[in-house]
């Protein structure tokens, strides 16, 4: 049925994550203006929607969170992250993107993001969801 996403199985939500990285030792973190995690430093991202694809729904989310704009062939997957109960707004699977981006790179925070900051990779703060486990595998890549 054209137009008709209704199946009997259970559906997990999709988002993309974006490990933005300058200097090679600092990434971009948003402090989370929303629930969950409301105040919490996170990576920036956000859920797919049905007209896009994963890679397009990563580099609109840091567009619009950040005002950072790169193109789909800057971007790097670090890999899919699917384990149960890692957004307690239910079944959420990501795919994060590793993003090299220039030392002078500014960005400034916009949509449902309260702040922006980059962070030394050495100097973390409590990160929301499980995107410690994210930018450490970004690392190796």
């Amino acid at each position: 049925m054209k137009g008709s996403y209704t199946y009997e199985y259970p559906r997990p939500m999709l988002t993309a994550d974006c490990v933005v990285v300058r200097h090679r030792a600092e990434v971009l973190l948003v402090r989370r203006g929303n629930e969950p995690y409301k105040g919490c430093w996170a990576l920036p991202g956000g859920f797919m929607e049905m007209d896009e694809t994963i890679e397009h729904c990563a580099v609109r989310e840091l567009q619009e969170e950040t005002g950072i704009v790169v193109s789909e062939d800057m971007i790097r997957l670090i890999g899919v992250y699917s384990a149960p109960g890692r957004d307690p707004r239910g079944r959420t699977v990501t795919a994060a993107y590793r993003i090299d981006v220039a030392d002078s790179m500014a960005a400034t925070a916009g949509d449902d993001a309260a702040e922006v900051r980059w962070w030394p990779l050495e100097e973390l703060p409590p990160l929301a969801f499980d995107h410690n486990e994210i930018i450490t595998a970004a690392q190796s890549i």
